[in-house]
């Protein structure tokens, strides 16, 4: 089968086009045959070498999201058939590939109203803000939420997330993405360019924060006391979390079945749109430039890779 691989760290230029074996389908596993796959900053950060621990050993496949049609079930899968279509965030990278094989407890079935790039967006960057925002941020109804760089992958996502949870959403971002982050539900939207959150923003339960840095520390500020302060980058100052009377961790994101079948559903529900930025062919160049594009910083939403 044909995939996009890596035989050492460096820049987008590592990224070739090989044949290599198609993965065999274990008995509780489902081997998918990709119809579509994505690019998070965690492909271009393995890919650099900056996460040597999450690589593996080379030739190594990148990738973290998985959609399209199931092409062989193992013996002790019942839920899946021939077929069906599905998507997922497999365990393992992998997914710049042809074929996929994936943990069936991990999988689920694409709404009818999704194509298979919009499904290929959600796993990995959608059961991140799931987690973010649930499992850790313990968001309920009528709590408020701020949620750094909304305009990228998971901040799209979150957003949405929130508010089908009935929560009041602060957002930051450029002023080019106030129109998009307002039609995804921003009740109150935050030029970073101009404005400084810190100083407009207070009594918040939550805060999503995809950056660190200062923007991490003056994120404390804005907390109301027995909130939350939830990281994807760094682990936040413990120091800075007591005096504010807050609860403050980094995580990352599980592979969740269940959760991606809640994902699905508020998908189903319109309630979950997939914002994609740009669509490119599995090919060396394709990749190549998606990679590249996602290391600006500047992505709407998502990079999708088209497969078949």
């Amino acid at each position: 089968m044909k995939a996009i691989v890596i035989e050492e760290f460096g820049g987008a230029e590592q990224l070739k086009e090989q044949e290599v074996a198609k993965p065999a389908c274990g008995v509780n596993q489902v081997l998918i045959r990709t119809h579509a796959t994505s690019v998070n900053p965690v492909d271009f950060k393995i890919r650099q070498g900056d996460m040597k621990e999450a690589a593996g050993n080379f030739p190594l496949i990148l990738g973290g999201d998985v959609a399209g049609t199931v092409a062989e079930v193992g013996s002790n899968v019942t839920r899946f058939r021939e077929g069906d279509r599905v998507f997922a965030r497999p365990r393992q990278f992998g997914t710049y590939a042809e074929y996929v094989a994936v943990d069936a407890d991990i999988i689920a079935r694409i709404p009818e109203s999704l194509s298979f790039e919009e499904a290929a967006a959600i796993p990995l960057a959608a059961m991140t803000a799931w987690q973010a925002l649930v499992d850790h941020g313990r968001l309920a109804k009528g709590q408020k939420v701020l949620i750094h760089a909304g305009a990228g992958g998971v901040g799209t996502y979150a957003i949405q997330i929130a508010k089908s949870l009935g929560a009041e959403v602060a957002s930051t971002a450029s002023d080019s993405n106030e129109g998009l982050l307002r039609s995804l539900g921003v009740d109150h939207f935050i030029n970073y360019k101009k404005e400084n959150f810190s100083e407009i923003l207070s009594g918040y339960d939550v805060v999503l924060d995809t950056m660190g840095g200062d923007i991490q520390r003056d994120s404390f500020k804005v907390l109301k006391s027995g909130g939350h302060l939830v990281s994807l980058v760094e682990q936040p100052d413990e120091k800075l979390a007591k005096e504010a009377g807050v609860t403050a961790n980094v995580f990352m994101m599980e592979p969740k079945g269940d959760q991606l079948d809640q994902l699905a559903e508020l998908a189903a529900e319109g309630k979950l749109k997939s914002v994609i930025d740009g669509t490119y062919p599995l090919t060396e160049q394709g990749v190549r430039e998606a990679h590249e594009k996602s290391e600006t910083h500047h992505t709407r939403g998502k990079l999708v890779i088209q497969v078949q």
